[in-house]
């Protein structure tokens, strides 16, 4: 993708990839990366041109993301705006909606949160038990959602909320789009255990009142938001969690001497990296000829579990020396949350249990 190499030599610093390090964390940068990606076409080529877009097919879009996590591009500064709010608008919104939420979404001017996992429910949008009763034109919503990855900073919410307590659990959910500045929302950071990326916290919701013109898609139809909303995302996760593992193992790679156990479990992350590159391309393809699959459903619990043991590895494999650098450190926490966003490690099992294996759904 030479024109999409251009861009980068253009938009990125000269020193970026010598000082890659440095500039994980340099907010303005990746604002105005997103910007810039989203103004130029590239950050979601496949889209339309009127869109922002480059009219791209699948194909051409998966090598434009593939070189950019080849080049390590910024991460972007809200990430589930552009990848999962701005596609279900996209799909879902009414024109108002789309006239006045899409671009600043997708381009990163406006942040958005999901609100999805619940304090006992986690990442089972099934199990939720955030409410909300239609009256007169307005929801009154009362609930609680947690690990709402920039809920502090965001200014919009793709909001599930569960609008008829009778149906049948993926059937009586509903997704609104919240305005976080709204009365009788609480947002509260969660504490981590070191300096995170991005912050994760609770929204409370207490009797908040939603227009029924925020309704994303159709009453009680928000299963089949979240669902295709995910489903942008999928290509997303397998792709950032690929490009964190080579990040994570590269100390390793260039370190001096291993052990002969240190060199097996090298050979075994770079060999689940791979796994993971090969298996995102395969179920890439396998979507665009329209063949069934599920192999999809090994992508994030692979992804997030080689990062977490690449990050370990290179940690182990430093020694003392990790402690005259702190990016050792800074990899393996920021490893630690890949198991839990975007859907746990022990949902993933369900899933692959459930919808690959075809095994029995477990009873409680």
């Amino acid at each position: 993708m030479t024109a999409f190499d251009d861009f980068l030599d253009e938009v990125l610093p000269a020193d970026y990839e010598a000082e890659y390090q440095r500039y994980r964390r340099d907010l303005e940068l990746r604002r105005n990366y997103q910007a810039a990606a989203f103004d130029a076409g590239w950050l979601i080529p496949e889209w339309g041109r009127d869109e922002g877009g480059r009219e791209l097919s699948g194909p051409e879009a998966l090598a434009v993301r593939l070189t950019g996590a080849r080049r390590r591009v910024p991460r972007l500064l809200n990430i589930q705006g552009a990848g999962v709010a701005a596609p279900a608008i996209r799909a879902f919104g009414t024109p108002a909606q789309q006239a006045r939420l899409l671009r600043p979404a997708a381009r990163g001017d406006e942040v958005w949160a999901l609100g999805m996992s619940e304090p006992g429910a986690g990442s089972d949008l099934a199990s939720m038990r955030t409410s909300a009763v239609l009256a007169d034109g307005v929801f009154t919503v009362n609930g609680q959602k947690v690990w709402t990855t920039q809920g502090d900073e965001a200014r919009w919410c793709t909001l599930y909320v569960r609008t008829d307590p009778e149906a049948r659990p993926h059937r009586g959910i509903s997704c609104l789009v919240l305005d976080m500045r709204s009365p009788g929302v609480t947002v509260r950071p969660i504490r981590t255990a070191g300096e995170a990326i991005e912050s994760f916290c609770e929204v409370f919701l207490d009797d908040v009142k939603v227009p029924e013109d925020a309704l994303l898609g159709l009453l009680n139809g928000g299963w089949g938001v979240a669902m295709a909303s995910l489903e942008h995302e999928r290509d997303m996760i397998w792709l950032n969690t690929w490009l964190e593992a080579n990040r994570a193992l590269a100390p390793t790679l260039h370190a001096g001497e291993l052990s002969e156990a240190q060199l097996v479990r090298l050979g075994r992350a770079l060999a689940d990296t791979e796994s993971l590159r090969l298996t995102g391309l395969r179920t890439a393809a396998q979507r665009w000829a329209d063949v069934p699959s599920q192999a999809w459903t090994i992508l994030k619990l692979l992804g997030s579990e080689s990062v977490q043991r690449a990050a370990l590895l290179s940690l182990e494999v430093a020694g003392p020396a990790a402690f005259d650098d702190p990016a050792y450190f800074d990899e393996r926490l920021d490893s630690l949350g890949a198991t839990i966003y975007g859907g746990t490690s022990e949902i993933q099992r369900t899933i692959i249990a459930e919808r690959a294996l075809g095994l029995p759904k477990g009873r409680s």
